[in-house]
């Protein structure tokens, strides 16, 4: 990782200026939700073969809305660990909000 962010809290900043589109946020969140739905539905059901559908819906999503509306590069390709962290923290803040949805 960069040198760039010493904190989390000075790279989530940071994060929610590369989500700054709307549909991208959507994009994010859509992914984030059906990663939980399909994590619920493998703990219910113990079908363990539909964990490998969860990289795929959760960057999925939200690199089309990287690459196709909000037309830069994802951060989680600099900063994989804190992009995955925040990446939470932005779905728990549309829950709550925080963000527009």
């Amino acid at each position: 990782m960069s040198d760039k962010f010493q904190r989390f809290s000075e790279f989530y900043p940071y994060y929610l200026s590369e989500h700054q589109n709307l549909t991208c946020r959507r994009l994010h969140f859509i992914g984030s939700l059906l990663i939980l739905c399909v994590l619920a539905n493998v703990l219910v059901t113990h079908q363990w073969l539909w964990l490998i559908a969860l990289p795929f819906l959760g960057y999925g999503f939200a690199w089309v809305g990287h690459f196709f509306f909000e037309h830069n590069r994802p951060a989680t390709f600099t900063y994989p660990f804190y992009s995955f962290l925040a990446d939470w923290v932005m779905f728990k803040d549309i829950l709550l909000g925080r963000i527009k949805f």
